[in-house]
């Protein structure tokens, strides 16, 4: 399913023996545009050190309006004694490798896909690979969705709006689409932009390329918090823009 990162904001966090904090915000990667870990407030658990939980450890959403929760497969042990990052410290490859040693997951970085040799996050351990010397890897570089809020998104003709939110599936955990706030161009309306048609991202600039028109952005199919993300609105997106749909690229490609 489809959520919006500032949905899942303040959800519950239940580990296998009990509570463990909310959800704060999300790291991503600026490859694949996959969430990474999820940064979870703990209160006055754990203070000083950033929590984070890999989707690896994610299970069910639970969005019944009194009990909006994220299962998290660990105890609370075992995060108190995974590696510790400091609060505000960025995330190291050293602390990465680290801490996926500690749980025991395959790496994210070495594989063509976005969870290595997986398009999903694989709990099977008969589907894991390990990454071996002379394996390629890639350098990843993680982004916060509270800190990419805001940027600006520019047409190849100006300005469009800025960023609003972040639509995530849970499935993969991919990022598939940016929310646009249109306000300052067009009364209010919000539109769906893929990480798939960003040209670039100038993160020093604070500003997300993409290579559509204002007019072709203004022109599709606007997304309202009330409409239900179904796959008949997504075919709509993705015709206006006369682009396939990410299921298909993925279905191609398997």
């Amino acid at each position: 399913m489809l959520y919006t990162a500032k949905t899942l904001h303040g959800y519950r966090l239940d580990s296998l023996d009990g509570e463990i904090g909310r959800v704060k915000e999300f790291y991503f990667d600026d490859r694949h545009w996959t969430i990474r870990y999820l940064v979870a407030d703990t209160g006055n658990w754990l203070p000083g050190r950033q929590v984070l939980i890999s989707p690896y450890a994610l299970g069910a959403i639970n969005t019944d309006i009194y009990k909006d929760q994220i299962a998290v497969d660990l105890t609370k042990k075992q995060i108190e004694e995974s590696p510790s990052l400091d609060s505000h410290k960025p995330v190291s490859r050293q602390f990465e490798e680290n801490y996926f040693g500690y749980f025991g997951w395959p790496i994210y970085w070495a594989g063509p896909y976005s969870w290595g040799y997986e398009r999903q996050v694989a709990r099977d351990r008969a589907k894991w690979r390990a990454a071996t010397p002379g394996q390629k890897t890639w350098d990843s570089h993680l982004r916060s969705t509270h800190a990419v809020s805001g940027y600006r998104i520019q047409a190849t003709d100006g300005e469009i709006g800025h960023v609003e939110d972040f639509i995530i599936e849970d499935e993969t955990w991919t990022i598939r689409y940016l929310l646009v706030n249109t306000l300052n161009w067009w009364t209010g309306k919000k539109v769906l932009i893929s990480p798939l048609w960003i040209d670039r991202v100038s993160w020093g600039e604070s500003k997300v390329f993409v290579n559509l028109s204002r007019e072709t952005i203004k022109l599709s199919p606007e997304y309202t918090e009330e409409f239900l993300l179904t796959r008949d609105y997504e075919d709509a997106l993705h015709q206006h823009y006369s682009r396939r749909g990410y299921w298909v690229n993925e279905l191609v490609d398997a």
